[in-house]
């Protein structure tokens, strides 16, 4: 699948960081392809962290990623949990 911009929301903001929170169907395997948030690259910094919530076959479990690079509107991302 693809990213879908609707399902990221802020959770919080402070001084250049941003805790976001995306939901998703998607594997990690999948979100952390390189490229795979470049359609909201702009709203990005380098140490953000995404929480994502994915449901794969029906089980939910939590993935969280830091914002690794952003670099010519491409992005990178690293599993952390």
């Amino acid at each position: 699948m693809s990213m879908n911009s609707k399902n990221l929301s802020v959770l919080a903001y402070a001084n250049g960081f941003t805790l976001w929170h995306y939901k998703t169907a998607d594997a990690k395997e999948t979100v952390s392809t390189s490229g795979y948030f470049n359609d909201v690259a702009n709203i990005f910094n380098v140490g953000d962290l995404i929480v994502a919530s994915q449901s794969i076959n029906e089980t939910m479990v939590t993935t969280i990623f830091v914002v690794a690079s952003v670099v010519d509107g491409v992005v990178n991302v690293s599993v952390i949990v």
